[in-house]
């Protein structure tokens, strides 16, 4: 339990919905968080298959066709650096938001005290997890899980286990981060426009929940969501209509948006 804990949190469950609206949830959370309601930590799955594009990232580096294809869907997150293909099954994410001025203002202060419960749950999954020792140098610069390791953010359980970042919105930090349950290789490089990167240097960079521990999906899911709720002494909670019917409008007008996606312009 950390200072933070005496504060009110609220501990959303993993739900399983569309990438825009996931990308919209975090916006409304801190939304209420900046305005005095309470703080959110969740544990979410992407529905259909997704892949989130950094704010800054090139559209063309995606392979639009095969996306189409496929039907993973295509959004863009408000944090920075590479695309990730959130499989419906092999990546469990994760957010945390809390108002700024609770928070550290220094990144790197802030990134250590908001991962404390991500590497719980890691212990608890029996996987020894750390932030990277050192740099290591991008394979492939529009993957998030190919790009250069930062140490900052970035967990290495052998290979690269989870990514995380942060960004500001209104009066709240949302930090949200991917943890790799178990590899889809050829999908997650697939949705990418370029043939220069193949499975095994993809292996040889990104390792896995199941890879590392051998536990099923839930459990895994089971010790991120206790190491959330145990670390903010949240209670469990559900979204407001409220919060849903605006999400729902974000999602729509911005996260699902061709402006947004493809030329990251804000529509709203």
């Amino acid at each position: 339990m950390t200072e933070l804990a005496d504060r009110e949190w609220r501990l959303i469950r993993e739900e399983a919905r569309p990438g825009p609206m996931q990308m919209a949830l975090d916006e409304v959370a801190a939304e209420t968080a900046g305005s005095g309601g309470p703080r959110t930590v969740r544990v979410y799955r992407w529905e259909p298959s997704t892949l989130s594009l950094g704010y800054n990232q090139d559209e063309s580096t995606v392979d639009w066709d095969v996306c189409e294809q496929e039907g993973i869907t295509v959004t863009r997150r408000q944090t920075g650096g590479g695309g990730i293909y959130h499989d419906s099954t092999g990546d469990i994410s994760y957010s945390i938001v809390a108002p700024t001025a609770e928070l550290p203002g220094k990144l790197m202060d802030c990134y250590e005290l908001l991962c404390e419960p991500i590497f719980d749950a890691f212990e608890r999954m029996k996987i020894d997890a750390a932030f990277a020792a050192e740099p290591q140098p991008s394979i492939y610069e529009p993957s998030c899980y190919l790009r250069g390791i930062n140490p900052a953010h970035d967990i290495v359980a052998g290979g690269k286990i989870s990514g995380n970042a942060q960004y500001r919105q209104r009066d709240a930090v949302i930090q949200h981060g991917s943890l790799s349950y178990s590899h889809a290789t050829d999908r997650h490089l697939s949705v990418f426009e370029t043939d220069k990167i193949g499975p095994e240097q993809f292996s040889e960079r990104v390792t896995s929940i199941h890879e590392q521990s051998g536990i099923d999906r839930q459990t895994a899911v089971d010790a991120l969501e206790t190491a959330l709720g145990s670390w903010s002494d949240g209670r469990e909670g559900n979204w407001t209509d409220e919060e849903l019917e605006q999400a729902r409008e974000i999602a729509e007008t911005k996260y699902a948006s061709e402006e947004w996606n493809r030329e990251r312009v804000d529509p709203l």
